[in-house]
């Protein structure tokens, strides 16, 4: 198990640009597959973006393909989400998630650990 804080939200106009951060703590992060999910209001949780434990490997929901980058560095138990290109139907609150098989990654369902979430909001 591991504990998972998010950071780097905030308000951002439309065409900008964040970096979310993933800090995690626990001794078997290297061994985890990262996700990030977003849920907006009213909606229900998505999946956004997933990486591999030694990130050779990263998916991505089809509408965020080129403007969304998930990375990690196992060395400081982080995983990032670079977003570009920002739209207000971006606005959402974005989560961390872990697990440990690869399958199944897109579904939210399948993480077991979870972060708190941190708000983007996208402004037109």
């Amino acid at each position: 198990q591991v504990q998972l804080v998010e950071s780097g939200g905030g308000l951002v106009q439309a065409g900008g640009s964040l970096r979310l951060s993933c800090a995690a703590s626990g001794r078997t992060f290297s061994r985890y597959v990262m996700g990030w999910f977003r849920q907006a209001p009213g909606k229900e949780r998505e999946f956004v973006a997933a990486i591999t434990w030694s990130g050779g490997n990263t998916y991505y929901a089809d509408a965020l393909k080129g403007r969304f980058t998930i990375s990690r560095d196992n060395a400081k138990n982080t995983v990032y989400l670079q977003m570009t290109s920002l739209k207000p139907e971006d606005t959402a609150v974005y989560y961390c998630a872990g697990k440990t098989p690869l399958i199944q990654y897109n579904d939210a369902s399948m993480y077991p650990d979870w972060g708190q979430g941190t708000q983007v909001t996208v402004s037109s």
